[in-house]
């Protein structure tokens, strides 16, 4: 950049407000200053006392730089702008810029206008005239806030006490309805210090409960399943020579088919005589939710008081004891019980009802219930009117089921209705317990209609059924 440019007005940096202008920077038309005119004045005014302006001038030739001494200029300015309090020319309000040539206030030395005609006022002389000035530390902060009250403010500048050291010490009580005039409502005034113990005791004792009912309601079934018995053979080799029980898995698999844990439960004796061991069927009946019955063997006719008329009939006696035993410790625990097949009919010898040892010789008119084509045989049933099952299955009073049996319930148990017959020749198909929450039996095997094609009675309604009553019961 070339030294001989003009510079433009906008470079000359702007002078803070309370440092006079150069002599050599006033505007046009304006007195420049001197130390000759600082000394004497137009005719007519008034000048500051020699003190005063001996120390002034004492300051300021103290503090000016070498060049500025050099200067006459240039020590004026710096006179002028030096930060001694008693080097700063003081104006009252109202004078500036525009004020005569000349004018100046009492006991004041003439001051040149700052620029954009703003006065300098110093905050000892605005508090000694009762003006508006900023708190200054170690001001009383009364003195503050009637200066801050009393003096206008410009528009832009900064609200008084702006960045000034907090008091500590000064007292600041709340503005009036601030605090209300009665304590909070979780506040009790006749609470002691036991009565709020005895609360947070019994609210963490709900905490603890709630969880524990969450963690019993959302723990999956656990459902039991009885074993069947296969019994050794007389010469047998391996495991025919063994005690087996097993479970068939259609059965296990339609009930996990709803999310459910399945357990066998093997029978606690051997031959009349208790396994060595502390465990008996009614801790089973404790820790699983329900029980189901699977089908087998017959029922042998000595546990409902008969005799066998064929001696290829003897059923089986074994797990007649264990699977009775089992379903009263059930049902005494409160828990549901599904028999299926076999099952049905135990449930109805539970409760002192009989059976046809074989409805082709006992009911010569009744329907082939038992064929070569095993659960591909099947017959119709119909729902008596109110029975559970027909609510179960709404909208269905018929129904197509297989049919795997040769005996059937003869004699109906006490507290036991009937809740589905053979269509063709009334023989009863499933029973209820009436004394407790669930206790059913089904004549067919549920577990096979989901193969047997989609004519054959949808069963999913009956586990569900089953399935709720355990978690219901559980408890």
């Amino acid at each position: 950049m070339s030294d001989n440019k003009s510079e433009h007005p906008a470079d000359h940096p702007e002078v803070p407000d309370g440092a006079s202008r150069p002599a050599d920077a006033g505007p046009a038309g304006t007195p420049s200053s001197s130390p000759s005119a600082a000394s004497a004045g137009p005719a007519g005014s008034s000048s500051a006392p020699p003190s005063a302006f001996s120390s002034a001038s004492s300051t300021a030739s103290s503090t000016a730089s070498p060049s500025a001494s050099t200067s006459p200029s240039g020590e004026a300015a710096q006179r002028a702008s030096t930060d001694a309090p008693e080097s700063a020319s003081t104006v009252t309000p109202g004078m500036g810029a525009g004020a005569p040539a000349g004018a100046t206030a009492p006991d004041e030395l003439p001051k040149h206008a700052p620029v954009g005609g703003a006065p300098n006022i110093p905050i000892g002389k605005m508090a000694e005239a009762g003006k508006s000035a900023p708190a200054v530390p170690g001001e009383p902060a009364s003195a503050s806030e009637a200066a801050a009250s009393a003096a206008p403010q410009r528009p832009g500048a900064a609200p008084a006490g702006f960045g000034q050291a907090p008091d500590f010490t000064a007292h600041h009580p709340p503005p009036p309805g601030a605090i209300p005039p009665e304590p909070p409502r979780y506040l009790r005034p006749s609470d002691s210090a036991w009565a709020v113990f005895g609360r947070i005791v019994a609210a963490r004792a709900r905490q603890l409960f709630d969880r524990a009912g969450q963690r019993i309601t959302q723990r999956t079934l656990r459902i039991g399943v009885s074993a069947r018995i296969f019994h050794p053979e007389p010469g047998g080799q391996g495991l025919r020579g063994k005690t087996l029980q097993y479970l068939e898995e259609s059965i296990a698999h339609w009930v996990m088919s709803r999310d459910v844990i399945v357990f066998m439960i093997p029978t606690v004796g051997h031959q009349g005589m208790l396994h060595p061991s502390n465990i008996r069927l009614r801790d089973y009946a404790k820790h699983l939710d329900g029980l189901l019955l699977q089908g087998g063997a017959d029922v042998s006719p000595q546990t409902y008081a008969e005799i066998s008329p064929r001696p290829e009939w003897p059923g089986d006696r074994v797990r007649d004891m264990y699977e009775l035993e089992l379903l009263h410790e059930f049902v005494e625990s409160g828990k549901p019980v599904l028999g299926v097949c076999r099952g049905c009919q135990l449930i109805n010898v539970a409760f002192g009802g009989t059976l046809y040892q074989d409805i082709a010789s006992d009911v010569p008119t009744a329907d082939v219930h038992v064929s070569e084509h095993y659960d591909q045989h099947r017959h119709a049933i119909t729902f008596p009117e109110g029975s559970t099952f027909a609510s179960m299955f709404p909208g269905r009073r018929e129904a197509i089921v297989n049919s795997i049996h040769h005996q059937a319930v003869r004699n109906l148990g006490r507290d036991l209705t009937v809740e589905a017959v053979s269509a063709s020749d009334g023989l009863i198909e499933a029973v209820r317990y009436r004394r407790s929450p669930f206790v059913v039996g089904v004549q067919w095997h549920p577990e096979f209609h989901r193969a047997g094609g989609p004519e054959l009675l949808d069963c999913t309604p009956l586990l569900d059924t089953f399935l709720r009553s355990a978690r219901e019961t559980r408890f």
